[in-house]
């Protein structure tokens, strides 16, 4: 469980303010319900979509989702109930970052717009970011002509040892794994998985044990189980299927995250579009994915979603509806039961403390 100093729960809601959200909002979550209550809300960074924390969990991160010219902001926790601005947005020199993680004392944004990835210093206490040391272009294309004209990169991850960082490209239908040098911040690639084409990678979570991890397909609705492999720094595909089930009638359908479970049994995949939320097993050591059941997300359109502290709640950030719901998870079977939803304009990422 992730607790602040006072001992209370807290989650951070990101959300687009150009479609009306609130910028970053901050709620208390009760440990026992899972239960938001809203404390605050800052705009000072304009569609603030993806958040993360520090490692010392004393500075919130966002990106600013803007084009032409995208941006990072750190705000600090000194009150967790109201998150403040540490310094003006850094532009991050590319396009759209979407996402964002913390890595060998920088902050690397996976820029969406631009298909690039950038590299930021951090300042010696580790809380506002500087200008880019370095950004990583992409390269390549796939199928779709709409999504896929060129590289988008979607996401950027540390592994769990830390020793790589993984970036989700969904343009090119690639994952990329890479070295980063903490003395002058430049980013490597060192192996390259490719996918299926016009499999379009979105995100990609790790097996709490480390060895597995799990990619979401948006383009082609499929939740694909990889094999780690940290020593050589390589990926392999031992498992897909698709995120929706067989009679979901062929509707457009866009997931958007992966969530594992804590005892490592259990998966879940959100769906944009069947606005539902997947649930799976995880057969063998987790090398395998079986679909067991989708249940409502609550709202409509789920950007983001997130296992709660006590890994007993699970949250759906439902942009198009404008609410975050959380869901009560059965033990046994790992589906969610809906227990209330908090509103929230323009929902797109929830991060907790």
């Amino acid at each position: 469980m992730s607790e602040s100093t006072t001992g209370t729960l807290r989650a951070y809601i990101g959300s687009f303010t150009s479609a009306g959200g609130h910028g970053v909002l901050a709620a208390r979550v009760d440990p026992v319900t899972g239960a938001l209550t809203a404390t605050h809300a800052t705009a000072a960074v304009p569609d603030p979509s993806y958040l993360t924390l520090s490692p010392d969990r004393a500075t919130l991160y966002a990106v600013s989702e803007r084009e032409p010219d995208g941006a990072a902001a750190a705000f600090t926790l000194h009150d967790p109930d109201a998150p403040e601005p540490v310094s003006t947005p850094v532009p991050v020199g590319g396009a759209s970052p979407t996402h964002l993680c913390v890595a060998d004392g920088h902050l690397l944004t996976a820029n969406y717009g631009s298909g690039s990835v950038s590299v930021l210093p951090l300042t010696e206490d580790r809380a506002a970011p500087g200008a880019p040391r370095h950004v990583l272009r992409h390269e390549g294309s796939g199928p779709d002509p709409d999504r896929q004209e060129g590289p988008h990169a979607h996401a950027v991850l540390p592994d769990p040892g830390g020793r790589w960082v993984l970036t989700v490209d969904l343009g090119t239908d690639a994952v990329r794994v890479c070295a980063l040098d903490p003395a002058t911040g430049r980013l490597t690639v060192h192996r390259t998985l490719d996918l299926p084409p016009g499999t379009g990678p979105r995100h990609l979570t790790f097996h709490p044990r480390g060895h597995r991890a799990y990619l979401v397909g948006e383009l082609a609705s499929t939740v694909t189980a990889l094999a780690w492999d940290a020593d050589a720094g390589s990926l392999t595909v031992s498992d897909s299927a698709a995120t929706v089930p067989g009679n979901a009638g062929g509707e457009a359908n866009y997931p958007s995250e992966a969530v594992v479970s804590l005892d490592g049994r259990f998966l879940w995949v959100a769906n944009r579009g069947h606005d539902s939320i997947a649930v799976f097993t995880l057969r063998g050591d987790g090398d395998r994915v079986e679909l067991t059941d989708t249940v409502s997300c609550g709202g409509r359109w789920p950007r983001d979603l997130a296992l709660g502290p006590t890994g007993r709640h699970l949250y759906a950030a439902n942009e198009r509806s404008g609410d975050v719901t959380w869901f009560e998870i059965d033990a046994a079977t790992a589906v969610p039961r809906r227990a209330g939803s908090l509103p929230a304009p323009a929902a797109s990422c929830v991060t907790f403390a």
